[in-house]
């Protein structure tokens, strides 16, 4: 086992095991998550599925990860945290919408009160702030063009752009997820050559007009997913990003798609999915997600009222895996990973989070307003912080 740093109030060392849990099953009638508008009944008779001890951890693991989001956000000293994992290792948010990037294509790319409005152009901003999910290429691009906006566009000034930034040294991409070079699609030797290539093909294609007209996310998925380049993972990703906009409406509750995290998480939370797919097991987590909380005596703050969705129980699953690399050395994924790559360093600037105005939960930001529960996450040790697995 690796050490994993010194929590307060706590002695260095390797985690305590403790005996394990006789596993837990859950029966129930489900419909499937892939297709909201007729939706297929899953047979009462299979197989109840059966949970391991990494499954509790996911709870307790959600719990303290929206903690600490609430002891940073109303500036409690570090450390934000008594697990010793957590300390240590970084691990996104349990809300997809709270993460840095998120936070910035939310209030800096998609709200912006000096850029069109127009469905065009926020899609467009959009998109071309994820094919790349890094805030310095998208200031990069500001700072070089001035305002970034489709009226505007022209391959050769972009491309210039991002090859100097590249010349000088610069990472144009974010490390999260792996754009597929796109050479054979759009022949380009240079990757961002092609994706503004694919960008330019979904505008000239009225790719923005056509998510506005879909009526379910799984449309939207699926418009997205009929480009080169550009996968189950990715579309997932994309229509989400999208939805923060009010381009659409989707709830984040219609549809779910899996990435390769995920999947490993599930293999990790379940001995048997009793029969179940991988998006139905991340709808059932929504839908028990007070419950089981109430069963380990966990208070969930959720985001000023709003509870798990689909998106945030599927990015869960992906982080739970990686705690469990630490937390569970036992329990196998499939991918066969064993260590926590990144470790967690502070941002300079703190985040003043603002989210997408249709969740109505801004003006209770405003006010100050915090949920109950996160009064007792001001400091660490307040309310079952620690995983027992620890």
């Amino acid at each position: 086992m690796t050490k994993t740093g010194t929590p307060s109030g706590r002695k260095r060392g390797r985690p305590a095991k403790i005996p394990a849990a006789t596993p837990r099953t859950l029966e129930f009638d489900y419909s499937a998550a892939a297709a909201p508008a007729a939706p297929t009944i899953i047979s009462s008779h299979l197989a109840p599925a059966k949970t391991t001890d990494v499954y509790d951890s996911y709870w307790r693991f959600a719990a303290e990860r929206q903690r600490i989001f609430y002891r940073r956000a109303l500036g409690s000293p570090w450390p934000w945290t008594d697990n010793p994992v957590m300390a240590v290792f970084k691990f996104t948010n349990a809300y997809r919408a709270s993460d840095r990037v998120s936070q910035y294509l939310i209030r800096h790319v998609i709200y912006r009160g000096d850029l069109p409005a127009s469905i065009d152009e926020v899609v467009f901003r959009i998109l071309l702030f994820k094919l790349f999910n890094k805030i310095e290429t998208w200031e990069k691009l500001e700072g070089a063009l001035g305002s970034v906006t489709f009226a505007d566009y022209r391959f050769d000034r972009y491309d210039a752009v991002l090859t100097r930034a590249m010349a000088e040294g610069h990472r144009i991409y974010s490390a999260a997820y792996i754009m597929p070079p796109g050479s054979s699609a759009f022949g380009h030797k240079a990757k961002h050559q092609n994706h503004l290539k694919l960008l330019e093909m979904m505008m000239a294609q009225s790719l923005p007009q056509k998510l506005a007209s879909a009526r379910t996310m799984q449309r939207g998925f699926e418009l997205l997913r009929a480009y080169p380049t550009i996968g189950d993972f990715l579309a997932y990703q994309f229509v989400t990003d999208v939805n923060y906009s009010e381009v659409t409406n989707f709830s984040e509750m219609d549809f779910v798609i899996p990435g390769p995290g995920a999947r490993d998480g599930l293999r990790k939370c379940f001995a048997d999915t009793g029969g179940l797919s991988d998006a139905e097991l991340i709808r059932l987590m929504a839908d028990r997600q007070e419950q089981e909380c109430a069963r380990l005596g966990l208070e969930f703050p959720s985001l000023w009222g709003r509870p798990l969705q689909l998106i945030d129980c599927q990015n869960l699953f992906c982080e739970v895996d990686k705690y469990a690399r630490v937390a569970h050395p036992e329990a196998a994924g499939l991918t066969g990973r064993t260590r926590i790559k990144q470790k967690f360093a502070a941002q300079a600037q703190p985040i003043e989070f603002w989210y997408p105005p249709k969740w109505g939960i801004n003006d209770r930001i405003a006010a100050g307003a915090v949920p109950n529960e996160a009064f007792e996450a001001t400091r660490p040790g307040a309310a079952n912080t620690q995983d027992e697995s620890i």
